[in-house]
Parts: C-alpha cells; structure tokens; sequence
C-alpha cells in the first residue's frame, strides 16, 4: 500500500466507484473488483459530472478513473475527489491506455494514488488491486538505492524499511554496477527495482547508470525497474531520463508518499510481468 494510506485499510464491505466513459470497461473493472472483494459494493458511472455528484453523496473506500472521461480529464475529477473533506485518502486508481504517453509528458499529477495501464489486461489489474487489498503482499521486495548523501540516504532508507522492503545502499553507480556484476555472474538480477538520484560523485551519474542498466545488461524496465530521483525541474532533461529507459521520476526534496506510490507501484507491476514470463 502507497505511502500516506498505510494507515487505510479497505473494510470487509467496501464502496467502490467505477469511473469510466466506456460500459463495456466498467463491467470488465467491476467483474474483477467483485472477485477480488467479493462483499464490494461496486457502483459505476459514465461521466465525471455523474461521479461527482457521487462522491458528494457519500464516501468510498477504493476509486478507478479512467484518464478520458466525456466530459473532464479524469486528473480534474481526482483533484475534486482530494478536495473533498471525506475522500481525502480513498486510494484512488487511474485506469487508461494512454499512461506511458502521459508519464512521459510528465502530466501526471499527486492528486492519484496509482496508475493502472490497460494494456496490461484486466487480470493484471486484479493483482494490482490485490495489493491494497491484501498490503502485506505489496511491501516485499529487494531494492538497490543509490545515493551518496549519507543524511538523505538513513531518512530514505528508513522509509524505504518501514514499508517492509529490503534495501542494499551504496553510493555510487560504480558500486551499483559492481553489485549487478557479481549478480549476473550468479545467474540473478540483483535487485527488483532501483532507486538512483542522477547526481552522484564519481565519474558516473544516475543517467549513466540508467543507460548500462539498459543497454549494457539488457534489462527491461519490467525485468529491472528503475526509478530516477532529481532536483532538476526542466522537463526537457526529464523526459530524456524517460526515453533512456527510467520507468518513472520523483522530483527532489522527496516526499514519502509520491516516492512510495511511484515505487510500489512498478514492483507490482515487473511482478505481474515477470509472472508472465514477459521480462526476459
């Protein structure tokens, strides 16, 4: 579960809302929800107008919006549900097609939990949803974090281990290298995700990292995801660490929850792809 909602934990009978302009998408989300929380009470609607109205008539414990809505951005409406007093933190999922475009425009806001993409397959997001479900299966797994500020480095990983993830720290990416070293030799990864700021001391940066990670060792961003943390605001420079390969960004200072939704979030998903055998 996502930094900020650790403490929110989904009753034996749930609200959920279905927020999708498409009736053939909201019965495939609402069949998987129903499976997956048999006692829900999954109540869909069309429109963002219709949503609203929704939520102002009580509150709900889980929320899927699709990005397109016929009369909104489905970013306007997540924004409206924050602003109101009781769904301050429903998770909130958004649900749509085209999340890698918008990631790479860097047009996601903080206003949503997680993003769910549907080219994944509905049964994929049933183990999406399975982890706020069920958070304890959602925490679990190894992270190389590379950062040379030994301060930011104990609150980060404090963080990082509250949360119930196991953390190799080193401070630099010629000490990250050589750990994917040893571990390639030995028939492994290394790591489920890296956690890498871009400015590091040393000859190499986070986005020189970045590149052997993906060039140089042919991972994919499900078979090693990795998240880049940076001060640098310019979009520009942003979406030139997308396009060499991070799966996503957390903009320095770092907030916890942004970084442990961001985070969680692509564990889930190289978890459901590496299932699927879809990451070698």
């Amino acid at each position: 579960m996502s930094a900020g909602f650790s403490n929110r934990v989904i009753s034996t009978a749930p609200r959920v809302l279905v927020v999708d302009g498409s009736k053939v998408v909201r019965q495939l989300i609402t069949r998987v929800l129903q499976a997956e929380l048999p006692a829900a009470e999954v109540i869909g609607c069309g429109t963002g107008a219709e949503a609203q109205q929704l939520v102002e008539a009580g509150a709900f414990d889980f929320i899927t919006i699709a990005l397109r809505l016929p009369d909104m951005d489905g970013l306007e409406l997540a924004r409206y549900v924050r602003e109101s007093a009781p769904q301050i933190y429903v998770p909130i999922v958004a649900v749509s097609g085209d999340v890698d475009d918008r990631l790479h425009r860097r047009t996601l806001g903080d206003h949503v939990t997680d993003y769910f993409d549907k080219s994944l397959g509905f049964q994929a997001l049933a183990e999406f949803i399975r982890g706020y479900v069920n958070p304890e299966s959602a925490t679990q797994g190894d992270v190389l974090y590379v950062e040379d500020s030994r301060v930011v480095a104990l609150a980060t990983r404090r963080i990082l281990e509250k949360h119930g993830l196991t953390v190799r720290h080193v401070i630099s990416a010629e000490d990250a290298l050589a750990w994917l070293d040893t571990a390639r030799a030995q028939g492994e990864v290394g790591a489920d995700i890296v956690l890498t700021d871009v400015s590091l001391k040393g000859e190499l940066t986070g986005g020189d990292l970045l590149e052997r990670v993906r060039r140089e060792y042919g991972y994919s961003k499900g078979r090693l995801p990795v998240l880049v943390m940076t001060g640098d605001e310019n979009p520009v420079n942003q979406a030139a660490l997308l396009r060499a390969g991070a799966n996503d960004l957390v903009e320095k200072p770092i907030e916890e929850k942004l970084l442990m939704t961001k985070l969680l979030f692509q564990l889930r998903v190289a978890r459901h792809l590496r299932a699927r055998g879809e990451t070698v």
